[in-house]
């Protein structure tokens, strides 16, 4: 309590930390596949950074240190899933197609379907740059700093996910491919 009886309010790094949520939701749901992962995802990074708030560095960037964050609990995430086994069970995307109304909605629910199952295939590394870059729109340099790896891995890596994303998706012309890569 303060000096006057009144509870204190947030702090400065909390405010910024409200302020970062739905640039975090956009960036969780790019590594999750579906937005209550990445409300999960969020939930996660925000409780590791509130209980260690002294381990961000005054001076720089918040955001990317919150995306770093959410990237590794993404990580081991998936690493416990991996062993424990694929899950059973609909996928949430399914559920909604009940309640589309009109052939456009359903095509779009359809095709974002598709994206995300593309985008789930594709290694992490590649996943975590094409969220970073294609879905935040981070520049290379901030991705690279972000992930702790060179510019040029960045754009290597943002190659190999758009060419796989488009191999997926049907869209195999010499901009997804490389030419005659």
């Amino acid at each position: 309590m303060s000096s006057d009886g009144s509870q204190p309010g947030p702090s400065d790094f909390a405010k910024a930390l409200v302020a970062l949520l739905p640039r975090l939701r956009r960036f969780g749901a790019g590594l999750a596949g579906s937005l209550d992962a990445a409300d999960d995802l969020v939930q996660a990074a925000c409780e590791r950074a509130l209980r260690m708030p002294e381990r961000f560095t005054p001076g720089t960037r918040l955001d990317s240190w919150m995306f770093r964050i959410m990237q590794n609990i993404w990580i081991d995430q998936r690493r416990a899933q991996a062993r424990r086994g694929p899950a059973t069970g609909e996928p949430d995307a399914i559920a909604a197609l009940v309640g589309a109304d009109g052939r456009r909605e359903t095509e779009a629910t359809l095709t974002l379907e598709r994206v995300w199952a593309a985008m789930d295939a594709l290694p992490e590394e590649q996943r975590a740059v094409l969220v970073a870059v294609c879905v935040e729109g981070l520049s290379y340099a901030e991705t690279a700093e972000l992930l702790e790896i060179p510019v040029g891995t960045v754009m290597s890596r943002l190659f190999r996910a758009r060419r796989a994303l488009g191999a997926a998706l049907g869209l195999a012309s010499a901009a997804y491919t490389g030419g005659s890569d």
